[in-house]
């Protein structure tokens, strides 16, 4: 692995609780880690010990087979070749855009100074923009300039610390796909923090999901939707709600009692006998439930958010369990209007009742 964490962990003075609690991840070279959790959670914290601006008291951190951190060795952070690009950006307004790109380059020759910030900035798409000053950008203009900043000593490693949450919500998402493909380009590995899903499901080969300085899961976005390894994970990524239900097994097939009736032909699905008497709960997802008239099935619209071309209904059924489901803008049902749905489910995710947030799902198993 080019970046190796293991068993870190990161307490500050007087806190009771450490902010980051024996975490494990591997980077391979050219991979983008994205770090997402609510706030509180550690991510920023894990991203500093990495960075080296916060000290870990326990586990290590290896860099290109180089160990920057351990029990008893702390490699300052000038010394570990790592760039970073801030929450504010961190230009200097009183220094043209080609100045503010050579600042971590300052030592090389002129013309070979002037050449990097030439082709760093071709990479971002600001070529040609060397004498513009901070004021007369963008902000997504100045995000590239942070970025192509960072890029310019030829970092090892490049730390992204919410980049993206001074902009508007319509131009995260497009950046962070901007934003990978610049990385992608530069062979950079990258390390980025985000409290922002669709941020992080555009930029990351990877996703971390925290909680409580505990690292829950390290798996690509398929992974964390579909095969959740903890409740939280189930919880926090997508949207989704965990409704009470029964595995049996009948005529030697194995189906899910759910309140909008048995799940029938699921592709993975844990055995009975993972659960006392097969109780359990089940996560039904936003793209588990379908919009259908026809369907024996009723749900009352409880709340509705336009999403452009889609809206989110939360439904509650007559037995009193809430759903939630995505429906094309064009079904513009009012709220406390009665429509038909019906399960359309292949991962079958279920969890002990009454797990807490740690608990992992019951094995599923290929029933096809």
């Amino acid at each position: 692995m080019f970046l190796q964490v293991s068993q870190l962990s990161v307490k500050y003075s007087g806190s009771s609780h450490p902010a980051v609690d024996g975490v494990s991840l591997g980077l391979r070279a050219g991979d983008i880690g994205v770090l997402i959790g609510p706030s509180g959670c550690g991510k920023t914290t894990l991203l500093r010990a990495v960075a080296g601006l916060e000290r870990a008291h326990a586990g290590s951190i290896t860099l290109e087979r180089e160990t920057v951190s351990d029990g008893s060795l702390h490699v300052p952070a000038e010394r570990r070749r790592i760039g970073m690009v801030f929450q504010d950006y961190a230009l200097f307004p009183h220094l043209d855009v080609g100045r503010n790109v050579a600042f971590g380059i300052a030592k090389l020759p002129r013309a070979e100074r002037e050449q990097r910030v030439a082709e760093v900035l071709a990479l971002v798409g600001l070529d040609g923009m060397q004498a513009r000053y901070p004021h007369e950008l963008s902000g997504g203009q100045q995000q590239r300039v942070a970025l192509a900043r960072a890029l310019a000593p030829h970092p090892r490693l490049l730390l992204l610390d919410e980049p993206f949450s001074n902009l508007d919500v319509d131009l995260r998402e497009r950046l962070a796909h901007e934003v990978r493909g610049i990385l992608k380009a530069a062979g950079a590995t990258a390390l980025f923090v985000t409290h922002d899903q669709l941020e992080a499901f555009a930029i990351g080969d990877l996703i971390g999901v925290m909680h409580q300085g505990h690292l829950h899961q390290w798996d690509d976005a398929y992974a964390l939707y579909h095969r959740p390894a903890t409740r939280f994970v189930a919880e926090f990524i997508g949207h989704g709600v965990f409704a009470p239900a029964q595995i049996q097994q009948v005529a030697g097939e194995v189906i899910v009692q759910t309140p909008m009736g048995a799940l029938l032909d699921v592709e993975e699905c844990p055995l009975p006998s993972a659960y006392e008497a097969g109780l359990c709960d089940v996560l039904l997802r936003a793209d588990d439930i379908v919009h259908d008239d026809e369907a024996p099935v009723k749900a009352q619209i409880v709340r509705k958010a336009f999403r452009g071309s889609e809206f989110l209904y939360t439904l509650r059924l007559s037995s009193g369990e809430t759903l939630m489901t995505h429906v094309p803008s064009h079904h513009n049902h009012a709220v406390g209007e009665w429509i038909g749905i019906r399960a359309e489910v292949d991962h079958v995710v279920t969890f002990e009742r009454g797990a807490t947030a740690t608990t992992p799902p019951a094995p599923g198993v290929h029933l096809r």
